[in-house]
């Protein structure tokens, strides 16, 4: 039972990262990339700006309390110059005491301008890097998209894309259904010729009517050219005909013609 758990699961895995290749667009992959850099590189700005105010704050305190420490000793000079050495001590004790803070701050300052140059060493580098990779995706995104559109143009001009394989298929249906048609056309001509099969409409003629016709066809013609060759020799013997006419009219005109010169 187990074996069967583990084949299901690997087939369904197999199957699940076929389709996600399947569905997967490099584009939008880079785009998304890009996208998460960015959020980072904010991340890190505003970091920077997180430090820079503490910093800021930092410096504000320590000019307070160098404010303060300046004051206190003033307070114990004068308490001093008017022989109270009772408040002077007072003072410089307060004054002491403000010294170990300004000193514990300024450590933190340096603390955090530490932080801080590193922080914005580290933006500007993110930044050149999200420059860099912009640049980058942008030139995959073009050469994947001419790439893709030569794909397909390649694809349809050798009829292997899917569009043009469904045109193909369909032409290819056609022409055989055509040649299919053609075949069975020629075959039920043949079968009427031979008298196989029974014209129902009454236009087919059989075999013996067939040919008794042709014999008639034949007659006629020939008759028709006995009549053509009987038309032409009756006309040229009809000519002959008028031809001598002509000449022994001529004849019986001279005969007289001399006699009456002979009686003169």
């Amino acid at each position: 039972m187990s074996g069967v758990m583990k084949r299901m699961g690997m087939i369904f895995r197999a199957k699940a990262n076929k389709a996600l290749d399947r569905a997967e667009d490099p584009r939008e992959t880079l785009d998304y990339s890009y996208q998460k850099q960015l959020e980072l590189l904010q991340k890190v700005r505003r970091g920077v700006a997180d430090v820079a105010t503490s910093r800021k704050r930092l410096e504000l305190q320590l000019n307070q309390l160098q404010s303060q420490s300046t004051k206190l000793e003033d307070q114990g000079r004068k308490a001093l110059a008017l022989g109270r050495e009772d408040l002077a001590r007072e003072a410089l004790s307060r004054r002491a005491a403000l010294q170990q803070q300004v000193s514990d701050l300024e450590t933190q300052h340096q603390t955090l301008q530490g932080e801080e140059e590193k922080l914005t060493l580290a933006a500007q580098r993110l930044q050149a890097k999200v420059d860099a990779f912009r640049t980058k995706k942008e030139t995959i995104k073009a050469t994947y998209t001419a790439a893709q559109a030569q794909t397909r143009i390649a694809e349809s001009f050798s009829g292997i894309s899917e569009e043009m394989s469904d045109v193909g298929v369909a032409i290819q249906r056609a022409e055989d259904k055509t040649a299919q048609l053609q075949a069975r056309a020629g075959a039920i001509d043949e079968l009427l010729a031979s008298g196989a099969l029974d014209d129902q409409s009454g236009l087919q003629k059989d075999d013996i009517q067939a040919e008794l016709d042709r014999l008639s066809g034949g007659t006629d013609v020939e008759l028709e050219l006995q009549r053509m060759k009987a038309e032409l020799a009756g006309g040229t013997t009809s000519q002959q005909a008028l031809e001598g006419g002509a000449g022994t009219t001529q004849d019986q005109s001279q005969s007289q013609s001399q006699t009456r010169f002979d009686k003169s």
